[in-house]
């Protein structure tokens, strides 16, 4: 059994993936600024993954601190300035760090470009995007010692797409999966299974992979 700390935990992802990881047995603590409205059965807990201090604490004896929370700024901080403390307590208490990334900087094809690169990317999606791609950089950067790894999700994805748990997935490297008709989606419960897979059976180290139907 592990024990998961997920920072974002009352979000679609991080919701979901604390819920597959509770469904087989192992031990969530959900961090939220409402943690209220965390999954039965998670430990609920106030904080902030900006407060390096909390994050030291609430990972004492953790196995893998789940980071699901949006890249862009919220209360004027980004997710990017937690990395560096967040790489340090990781790496100084032996803790797994993950990530629910971003489907953007996904390369369309062998040589890109970048799916967030492409003429038809929303405008009002580039700054979370891009965002998310520093994130990913910036972890690329750590030391040799920092256990990492970053899940990009489908580019369809999220609550307003959730689908319907089918228990199945395609994993990619760093170029977008799409099934037979060229479309790249994922249901919310199967990007959660993917994840959990990854804890239970590690495959992934210090890289970024994707999933997709």
């Amino acid at each position: 059994m592990a024990k998961l700390v997920v920072f974002g935990g009352t979000g679609y992802a991080g919701s979901r993936i604390g819920a597959e990881a509770l469904r087989r047995g192992h031990e969530v603590v959900g961090v939220a600024r409402n943690p209220g409205a965390v999954p039965e059965g998670v430990e609920a807990v106030q904080g902030s993954l900006h407060d390096e201090d909390f994050v030291a604490r609430v990972a004492k004896d953790a196995d893998v601190i789940v980071v699901a929370t949006p890249a862009r700024a919220l209360d004027g901080e980004k997710l990017i300035d937690a990395v560096p403390a967040l790489s340090r307590i990781a790496r100084e208490q032996g803790v797994r760090l993950s990530f629910v990334g971003g489907a953007s900087s996904l390369l369309v094809a062998e040589g890109g470009p970048r799916l967030f690169d492409t003429p038809e990317f929303p405008d009002e999606y580039k700054e979370e995007a891009g965002n998310h791609a520093e994130v990913l950089s910036l972890l690329r950067e750590q030391p040799a010692d920092l256990d990492w790894f970053y899940v990009s999700p489908a580019a369809e994805f999220g609550a307003w797409i959730p689908g319907e748990r089918r228990g199945e997935y395609r994993v990619g490297g760093d170029i977008l999966v799409t099934d037979e008709n060229g479309k790249s989606h994922i249901g919310g419960d199967d990007y959660a299974i993917a994840y959990v897979d990854e804890i239970e059976d590690p495959k992934h180290r210090r890289v970024r992979f994707t999933v997709a139907y």
